[in-house]
This record gives structure tokens, sequence and C-alpha cells, in this order.
């Protein structure tokens, strides 16, 4: 075969990110043994990178020093008869290996490239056609590219793992909000609105992370009407976005409206428990830390205004009562 590989210019500046890497070691699949000759000349040639190159027959063998000793980036020649790169690159992408793989090889680059990307090589050069310092830039951009899609991979695997615990962090903070409804209700004597969905006979399935205890789009607990139900939903929904600056006086006049139907605090916690149900199961795949932690500040808004609503009506109620016993001892 003969070696058009040659040297070329100067090293070009180094910059924070696509450089030419100072040191690369190398496994070279050659057609047969002792034909890696001309390409140790050839990278020897141009001092842009320090090449560590080694020589391997594409057998068994070959394939299993791969498998042991950490390699920069592989090179496979390619030469029908002798060597099928594309069978054997396919062979080694399915054996699991992520090194870059680079084809060299006699045929036009039109006629092998993209033979070479659908068999999982990350790129493809004409012996005859190219340069050394061009093929340290093809190796090069190779490692970036797989170093690339590792990191792209593992922050992937981070975001789902996050993802995960938010919404188990979640479920556990719902489970205990629940745990505190029954324990208020127990409390004041009052009987749970979800015993009959706990009380479940033996055998049956377990209820969902999330169970759907809404039973229509507006629902809400007993003695709190669909429409107070769905106007806390959307004060949820505007909460999470907003916050609470832009919504003191909305949720004022909630609690309002939650006073004048003499909605308890444990019924109103036990409102927020379901909307906020509904809107944890919405959310899918998405971030749950947000919704919940601004969930948590709303309800407590609304408890502090529906404690100052009580209050003012209290004090209406025995203000005319204070008057009329005036009245009385005068």
């Amino acid at each position: 075969m003969d070696v058009a590989f040659n040297e070329v210019g100067s090293k070009p500046p180094a910059v924070a990110w696509g450089s030419l890497p100072q040191r690369v070691r190398v496994l070279y699949f050659a057609p047969a043994a002792g034909a890696g000759g001309w390409l140790c000349e050839a990278l020897a040639a141009d001092r842009a990178s320090e090449v560590i190159l080694d020589e391997a027959a594409g057998d068994a063998a070959g394939v299993a020093r791969l498998r042991e000793e950490r390699y920069d980036a592989v090179l496979v020649g390619h030469e029908p008869g002798a060597l099928d790169a594309l069978e054997f690159v396919e062979a080694l992408r399915a054996g699991g290996a992520e090194e870059p793989i680079v084809v060299l090889g006699a045929a036009h680059e039109h006629d092998l490239s993209a033979l070479c990307y659908e068999a999982g090589a990350d790129a493809y050069l004409c012996v005859e056609a190219t340069t050394t310092r061009a093929l340290l830039w093809t190796l090069a951009r190779s490692i970036e590219w797989r170093r690339l899609v590792r990191e792209n991979r593992r922050l992937v695997q981070a975001e789902r793992n996050r993802l995960r615990l938010e919404h188990s962090e979640a479920e556990r903070l719902l489970d205990e909000q629940r745990a505190l409804i029954r324990d208020l209700e127990r409390l004041h004597g009052v009987p749970l609105a979800t015993e009959a969905t706990e009380a479940e006979p033996a055998g049956q399935a377990a209820p969902p992370a999330y169970p759907p205890t809404v039973l229509s789009p507006n629902a809400g607990p007993p003695n709190v009407s669909p429409a107070l139900a769905a106007n806390y939903r959307e004060l949820l929904r505007a909460y999470v976005i907003m916050g609470s600056g832009n919504l003191a006086r909305e949720m004022a006049e909630f609690a309002d409206s939650l006073a004048a139907a003499s909605v308890s605090a444990p019924q109103t916690v036990e409102l927020h428990v379901r909307v906020l149900e509904d809107a944890v199961r919405g959310l899918g795949s998405r971030s749950a830390r947000h919704v919940m932690s601004r969930a948590e500040l709303l309800v407590l808004e609304v408890i502090v205004h529906l404690a100052e609503g009580y209050r003012r009506r209290c004090d209406e109620w025995q203000r005319p009562l204070e008057q009329k016993l005036l009245f009385l001892e005068g």
C-alpha cells in the first residue's frame, strides 16, 4: 500500500477546546502481521502530537488486548480479502467497544465513508488522499466526540436519577400530609374521608404511588364545594409560577370563601393534598421539587389567612353581644 502521509505546516495554536492532544495511545488493527510499519513512520514525521502506536491482528487476541488495555483511539486498516474493516468495526461495537474508531483504506472516501459510519466507525480516511496532520486531527475530533457522548450519557442518567429521587421525595411528603390529616380528624372525632379507600380487602393490589383520590376534575373533600376545589387548583397553578408576592389578595379572598363555607383547617389541608396529588401526577417526568416547595408555602399562607378570617368573624360575633350586655346594664 502506498503511503501519502507527510509533514505539513506547524502546530496550530492551542485553544481551550478543540486542540490536538499532546499524547495519544492508539491500537492499530493491521490487515496482516507487521503491516503497521508505514503508519509508525508517518506518525513519527509529524511531532504535533506524540502517538504511541501498538499493532494487533484483527483476531480474538487483538480484540482481547483492546479489552485488557486502555487506548485513546483505534485504527483499523481496511483491505478486502485480508481484513474487512466494516464487519470488524461492527463486531467491535456489538462487543461493547466505545473507543473512537477510524478506518484507513485505499478506496475513495465517497465510497466508504457512509458505510463506515453505518458500521459504527467515527471516520474513514483514504490513505492516498490525506496527510499525517489530517489523521491526527481526525483522531482528536473522534476522541472529543466520544468523550462528549459519554459525558452526555452520564448527565442524562444523573438527571433521571435526580427526577426519580424528587418524585420519591414528593410521594413521601404527600404520605406525611395524609397522615397529618388522619391524625387531625381522629383528634376531633371526624370520620375519615379516605378510610373507605384504605380499608381494602386482602388480596387486592396495592394502590398506586399517587392514588386517584379526586373523583372528578373539581372534586374536593367532603363539605368543600367543587367550585372551591377548582379555585384552589387555579390558585396553586398561579402560585407555582408567580409566587406569593402577587397573589396576597387572591389568597385572602379564597380564605374568606373557606371561612364563609365553614371549612375547617383539616379539610383545607385535605383539599390541598388532593389538588397537589393531581399536580404532581401531571408533571410526568418533570421536576417536582419546585412544585412541592411552592405548594408548602401556599398551604401555610392559606391556613394563616383562614385563621385570621375566623378570628375576625369571632370578633364580629362577640362585639354585638358585648354591646347588648352594656345596654342591658345601663
